[in-house]
């Protein structure tokens, strides 16, 4: 009886229990002429459905080049520098899908986004209600984070000019 306990103690110590969870969204338009937002926010319907939403306004169509540079930063005294900082060229992956590490993070926003074929994009961009479970499900199942507070800057170029700012804060506890 106290081997079954003793067992079943140790796998319970190893199961993972994290849980994600906004906690900020900061978009800014670094040209008012070619974007502007029409949201950028979080919102709690209750306490088990939370999302996100960025919908965008741009007045320069068509997009015909588009890249976006990712910074993972982690919160240890200020936010550093965590795991990756890379730069895609965003036409080019839409066109081809066949790197798997951009893919991870098209998979992040894919499903929600309104950005699903290669460019010439030709409509503002929107990702519309992306739920918390779902990255819940991305960050600690299907490629696993370790616990902490972060910071995931982006900075997306459009016809090679950076137009947007975007941080988004959440933490994995």
């Amino acid at each position: 009886m106290r081997l079954v306990f003793l067992v079943f103690f140790a796998f319970g110590l190893t199961k993972i229990n994290a849980k994600f969870e906004f906690k900020n969204a900061k978009c800014t338009s670094l040209d008012k002429s070619f974007l502007e937002f029409d949201g950028c926010y979080l919102k709690s319907v209750n306490r088990t459905y939370k999302y996100i939403t960025v919908k965008t306004k741009i007045f320069k169509l068509p997009l015909k080049s588009l890249s976006v540079n990712i910074e993972l930063f982690k919160r240890l005294n200020g936010y550093k520098p965590f795991l990756f900082n890379f730069t895609v060229d965003a036409c080019r992956f839409l066109a081809n899908h066949r790197n798997s590490f951009n893919q991870y993070f098209y998979d992040l926003i894919g499903p929600y986004s309104n950005v699903n074929h290669s460019c010439p994009i030709n409509h503002d961009i929107i990702v519309d209600k992306l739920p918390i479970a779902y990255l819940n499900h991305m960050v600690t199942t299907v490629l696993p984070m370790p616990e902490g507070t972060y910071c995931m800057h982006s900075v997306w170029s459009a016809n090679g000019k950076e137009r947007v700012d975007m941080n988004i804060f959440f933490s994995i506890e």
